[in-house]
């Protein structure tokens, strides 16, 4: 026993000696970076600020949001527009990352968070933001429920509603408890986020800037940035990581609902098809990854107990499911309130077509080390006693079966808003979708506007022999997903690598400021253009 505690404690040195190093790194390259941009940009007369915000990206080290933004911002100073930091400096109580959700009540970890923000940000145009306490709006929401908390507005601010997404991502759970430990952390989102959108709107007030860039729009700081600056009829725009390696999403809208514009006139040539089938060949193995995270570390064929369960039934038809508390989800619940909602009427179905073989997949993301669901779609299927039914196989997330094989061999394919089901409908199969998602902008899948017209979608489906496809559906599904990959997806894989020690953290590849100037990078002219032209956020092929 003494020699495995030994060499853990040689690995966990070993890997926080590797961390510093590339901190250290990091830290001396922004440094660099910082004052070359400096000695050579020339500040255009008359020119109206940018402010960037980014609060909820990391705590320590350099996150791949993090540099997304911190790049882009040196990018915009070389074009002669000042750049204005909006920096936390203590100033929410908790922030959404340095909150315990063990133990709410303890501070969050201030002072690591703002040791990289003064590395990050070496710079005079910076304003630190502090908290306000507010023992008005402090005492006129001590007392309330759950419920009430929810509905808090104040100043014309929908404080309640702004903070939710974050406490449910916190908390990992759609369906809050209303416990103690719950409405404190409520409270305290919603007093920092009060703080924080009077000095943000003071400043906004007196910078009067051009456009403010925020991370992901929906973490409560970042939301209330967004809203302030709106409401005094800034233009914004948020960012999110994209769907390949270091490549980023800008846009004007809400990042986390995805939002694209393809014209009806748009086809793909050939040499487009031949780069889509070359991805997908590689997406169809498992051997893809997002914001740093691979979820898939191998993918194992469908084994032979599996066919000997499938013999009795008539049809296979797998469910793909979510992470219910991710920010994305705020823009799926459309026709089902959320995604259980969705489940319990696909059981109604399991329990009504003993017929057909039904595989309830978890969706891998629910056991993410550090970030493990505690309202999962495994506690839902044993509560609804859903793992007795004989017509159904529940897929944990840790296992890796292929998705991909199992739609090839199921009758129809159900999803609520996961990315698989626009990858089904790039292969054929017929799609019924229960939350509104990235590809139902345009027509890829099945997306009945009413609970009961997605139940008798569902029976048609079940009865019908075969099912007819509509043949744009295939067509519009490989035009959403080659535009989202190549023409949203804006490249950074020039300047970032993996820091190889932490899922998600980046180490700034070794350049110059020069590489930063919209003439030099089709990156930086891309993104230069988008904040400060209003132009779209397209990679130009």
């Amino acid at each position: 026993m003494g020699v495995i505690d030994l060499r853990a404690l040689e690995q966990r040195a070993w890997r926080r000696w590797r961390r510093m190093r590339v901190d250290a790194v990091n830290r001396q390259h922004i440094a660099r970076l910082f004052r070359d941009v400096e000695a050579n940009s020339l500040t255009k007369p008359d020119t109206r600020p940018v402010l960037f915000f980014n609060a909820s990206t990391r705590l320590s080290g350099l996150s791949l949001n993090a540099a997304f933004s911190l790049l882009s911002s040196l990018a915009v100073r070389l074009s002669g527009v000042p750049v204005i930091y909006l920096v936390c400096n203590t100033g929410l109580k908790p922030c959404v990352l340095g909150t315990n959700r063990q133990n709410p009540e303890s501070q969050p970890p201030c002072r690591e968070c703002l040791r990289q923000s003064r590395v990050a940000f070496p710079t005079s145009n910076v304003h630190w933001f502090t908290y306000e306490r507010d023992d008005a709006l402090e005492h006129k929401i001590a007392a309330l429920s759950l419920a009430e908390l929810e509905n808090v507005e104040h100043q014309g601010i929908p404080l309640g509603i702004m903070v939710l997404p974050s406490l449910r991502w916190i908390l990992r759970r759609h369906h809050l408890i209303d416990d103690q430990n719950t409405r404190y952390l409520f409270r305290q989102y919603i007093l920092s986020a009060w703080s924080l959108a009077q000095q943000a709107e003071e400043l906004i007030g007196s910078l009067q800037p051009q456009a403010v860039v925020v991370f992901n729009g929906m973490f409560y700081p970042e939301a209330i940035v967004r809203f302030v600056a709106k409401r005094a009829g800034i233009r914004v725009i948020s960012h999110e990581v994209a769907l390949r390696p270091f490549t980023a999403f800008f846009t004007t809208g809400e990042a986390t609902a995805y939002p694209i514009e393809i014209s009806p006139e748009f086809e793909l040539t050939p040499e487009q098809d031949r780069q889509l089938d070359d991805y997908l060949s590689h997406r169809f193995q498992g051997n893809f990854s997002m914001a740093g995270i691979r979820f898939w570390p191998e993918m194992r064929s469908l084994p032979s107990h599996f066919w000997e369960r499938v013999k009795p039934f008539k049809q296979i038809v797998p469910v793909f499911t979510n992470v219910v508390f991710d920010t994305s989800q705020g823009h799926a619940n459309v026709v089902f309130p959320h995604m259980f909602a969705w489940l319990d009427t696909v059981l109604e179905l399991i329990r009504a077509h003993p017929e057909t073989f039904f595989v309830l997949r978890a969706h891998p993301d629910e056991t993410r080390p550090g970030k493990e669901s505690q309202e999962s779609v495994a506690d839902w299927a044993k509560e609804r006693g859903v793992l007795e039914l004989p017509n159904v196989m529940f897929v944990s997330p840790n296992e890796y079966l292929s998705s991909y094989e199992l739609i090839r061999h199921s009758k129809f394919v159900m999803v609520y808003n996961s990315t698989i089901g626009l990858e089904a409908s790039l292969l054929g199969a017929a799609v019924l979708c229960g939350g509104k998602a990235r590809y139902t902008q345009i027509p890829t899948v099945f997306f009945p506007q009413t609970v009961e017209a997605y139940r008798q979608q569902a029976e048609e489906f079940l009865s019908a022999n075969p099912i007819s496809v509509p043949s744009e559906f295939v067509r519009n599904a490989r035009k959403f997903l080659y535009v989202q990959l190549f023409h949203t997806s804006i490249p950074f894989d020039e300047f970032l690598e993996e820091d190889g020690i932490r899922q998600g953290y980046v180490r700034l590849k070794d350049f110059s400021w020069q590489a930063l100037t919209p003439e030099r990078s089709a990156t930086m002219r891309t993104i230069v253009a988008g904040i400060l032209e209003d132009k779209p956020f397209l990679v130009k092929e």
